[in-house]
């Protein structure tokens, strides 16, 4: 009598197992299937990466320099600011340079002897190098600089300078430094003064050294530093108007004549690559007449 209804039960029981079943399964199926239509972020990564572009973006373009030309440094002084600074120094001595359109210097040596009063010692030095834009150092201007910070260090790191002093100078290209200090010499007390100014992408440096022998008087320092200055603005002036012709037409449409950053118009116009700022002074040979270096 209770074995149908023992079955019945057990027929039942299996029927509702089989349904739970069913039903875990489809919901298995369900989340897999939404996982399906779903990027994990790896491979969102990777799709990402496929759009981008393979080479990447080049480096910005380094602008052309300013100034492709020097001015002869032996002209780049007005004779009568020659005749100035060193009386008897002639029409100068030119280094040997296989590349004028890059480097140039010039130097002129004047010793005014007055007999038994002693005598009075100038030298004068004038030099120019030019910076090209480099793509991998960076622009003609940008060098420029960098190279006239190292040659105010190392005429302040002269051996043996005394009484030194640097100052800014305005009116004299983009930027520029006077480094003046005392030298003392067996010849005598030498006064030196090195002017190094930036124009664009060309660097100028001027020494000018002066100093009494045999007894002769000190020259005053002021003095010498004002017209060192004033020589240097001249050689500025000499390096802007060597590039006027190549300059190219601004877009208002005048000649492009460069901007005059001498910071004189009336005319008051590097050491080498090799190191000129912190030269010390020239002094003429024992019982020689004053030999002029480059």
């Amino acid at each position: 009598m209770h074995r149908p209804a023992q079955r019945l039960t057990r027929v039942l029981a299996c029927a509702a197992a089989v349904t739970v079943i069913i039903g875990a399964s489809g919901c298995s199926s369900d989340s897999g299937s939404d996982d399906a239509g779903k990027k994990t972020p790896a491979n969102a990564s990777a799709s990402g990466a496929a759009t981008s572009p393979s080479g990447g973006s080049s480096a910005p373009k380094v602008p052309e320099a300013a100034y492709a030309k020097l001015p002869d440094p032996c002209e780049s002084l007005a004779k009568k600011t020659r005749e100035d600074l060193v009386p008897k120094g002639g029409a100068g001595k030119a280094s040997t340079s296989d590349d004028t359109a890059t480097r140039g210097t010039c130097s002129w040596s004047s010793l005014d002897n007055n007999g038994v009063k002693g005598s009075q010692f100038r030298w004068l030095n004038v030099s120019l190098l030019r910076f090209d834009s480099d793509q991998t150092r960076g622009a003609g201007d940008k060098l420029a600089g960098e190279y006239l910070a190292k040659q105010v260090k190392d005429a302040e790191a002269t051996n043996g300078a005394k009484k030194l002093g640097t100052t800014p100078l305005s009116g004299t290209g983009d930027e520029a430094r006077t480094v003046r200090y005392d030298l003392k010499k067996k010849e005598g007390d030498f006064k030196q003064q090195t002017v190094v100014a930036r124009v664009e992408n060309v660097v100028v440096t001027l020494d000018y050294n002066g100093a009494g022998l045999a007894g002769d008087r000190t020259p005053d320092a002021a003095a010498l530093t004002k017209s060192a200055e004033r020589a240097a603005k001249e050689v500025v002036a000499a390096v802007v108007a060597a590039n006027e012709k190549d300059a190219a037409p601004s877009a208002s449409g005048d000649k492009g004549k460069p901007k005059d950053k001498s910071g004189d118009k009336s005319g008051d116009k590097q050491a080498d690559a090799d190191g000129g700022a912190g030269a010390s002074p020239e002094a003429p040979a024992k019982n020689k007449s004053p030999k002029a270096t480059s």
